[in-house]
């Protein structure tokens, strides 16, 4: 019986110490954004007198330079491995801002709009976070008629490509448009093996048995239901907890380049929240592991709060950003196309492979970062978080943004 007591103790004060961690790792990222939060965009009056300096300088605005522009819709390409999200953000490193020196650089957009893309009629379809990637991001903004796609592309990052460019409708918006957004989540299948056995990452491999169990998981989560339990600051009886999930899947075991098994989940949904897909992997790998049981994904449907897992970020991927209904009143009208974008699609494809899963592969062969937080996974009670109840079904709650794109 003491003993018992002690392992209970010592999971309690491991579990505290972990979230104790976890909650440092929050301050020290909060304090961050609070130092860089009153940072201007680049100084172009300081990198003007710099250039002047050396030589250079940029010609004064002609009237004559005066460019049309219309709305436009680009489909983007990147790995955001080492940026801090999509979204511009002040005294960061972000895909945005990339994106914005270079069509400054060829006039693409004015310094009026630089500092406040608003005025070019910014707006991306989903709001990819820290360390996710993107393989068909689409953002809608106002371009000149005459673009030269190659030149831009040298003055981007390798890890960030502009494969196309589209008119639209001037009332489009990329985000508002969007009826459906489609994530994948690559990860090696020693994932689902189950938790009290051993296996080496790297000469695992899947049975077909245990692989069905994660197609029948997966498909619990679809249809419109309650995902409150898998973001966060978010009230069960918030609408917006409500999302409808179209598909959920697994695709079939492969082998990446270092002989390491993967799959890759494949979710599609009209919208998700803040760290949604991340939680709803996280949850599932659990109950296939046998951490926790299907009883424990009911419950996180319904009013309780309860103490989820969330998977690490690595392999989440943008997949696609779907315009079914755009297309379907527009893309045949003889003067839009369709924004289906199938002329880029084999660049894309070569795209991601080189990019974006190559380094999920040598990235998970290296720091194994997955099997680390697999040793977590007995941390999480998978039960009603009374520390938070109170807390969480307040009224007052800041208002997040919709996507989850903002994963992670």
């Amino acid at each position: 019986m003491s003993e018992a007591l002690d392992k209970l103790e010592q999971d309690n004060l491991a579990r505290k110490n972990a979230k104790e961690v976890e909650n440092q790792s929050v301050k020290e990222t909060n304090q961050v954004k609070r130092n860089l939060k009153r940072k201007k965009w680049v100084d172009w009056k300081a990198q003007d007198a710099e250039e002047a300096a050396n030589g250079t300088k940029r010609a004064p605005f002609d009237p004559a330079d005066r460019i049309k522009r219309k709305k436009s819709a680009i489909l983007l390409s990147y790995c955001g491995a080492k940026y801090f999200g999509m979204q511009r953000n002040p005294g960061m490193q972000t895909i945005e801002e990339e994106l914005f020196k270079a069509m400054l650089k060829h006039k693409w957009i004015t310094e009026d709009s630089f500092e406040q893309v608003q005025i070019a009629c910014f707006q991306r379809a989903a709001r990819t976070d820290k360390g996710v990637s993107a393989a068909r991001q689409v953002c809608s903004v106002k371009l000149p008629e005459e673009l030269d796609l190659q030149a831009f592309n040298q003055d981007l990052p390798q890890e960030i490509r502009l494969f196309g460019v589209e008119r639209v409708t001037k009332g489009f918006n990329a985000k508002d448009q969007c009826n459906a957004r489609t994530y994948t989540y690559t990860l090696p299948t020693v994932a689902f093996a189950a938790f009290d056995e051993q296996h080496e990452q790297d000469t695992y491999r899947i049975p077909a048995q245990i692989l069905e169990r994660v197609s029948d998981t997966l498909k619990l989560y679809e249809g419109t239901k309650n995902f409150h339990n898998f973001t966060s600051k978010k009230n069960f009886l918030d609408p917006s907890a409500k999302r409808f999930i179209m598909s959920f899947t697994c695709s079939e075991p492969f082998q990446s380049p270092q002989g390491i098994e993967f799959v890759t989940l494949k979710v599609k949904g009209q919208s998700f929240m803040l760290h949604q897909i991340r939680k709803m992997v996280g949850l599932a790998i659990a109950i296939v592991r046998g951490n926790t049981t299907t009883t424990s994904l009911e419950r996180a449907l319904t009013e309780e709060r309860l103490d989820l897992p969330m998977a690490p970020g690595l392999g989440l991927v943008l997949d696609t950003v779907h315009y079914e209904r755009y297309n379907d009143r527009y893309g045949k009208d003889g003067i839009h196309a369709p924004l289906t974008w199938e002329a880029q699609e084999q660049q894309v494809q070569e795209f991601i492979e080189k990019h974006i899963y190559s380094n999920i592969y040598k990235t998970e062969a290296k720091e194994r970062n997955l099997l680390d937080w697999l040793s977590t996974l007995h941390f999480h009670s998978y039960d009603t978080r009374r520390d938070e109840a109170s807390t969480e079904g307040g009224g007052n709650q800041k208002k997040q943004n919709d996507d989850d794109d903002g994963e992670e």
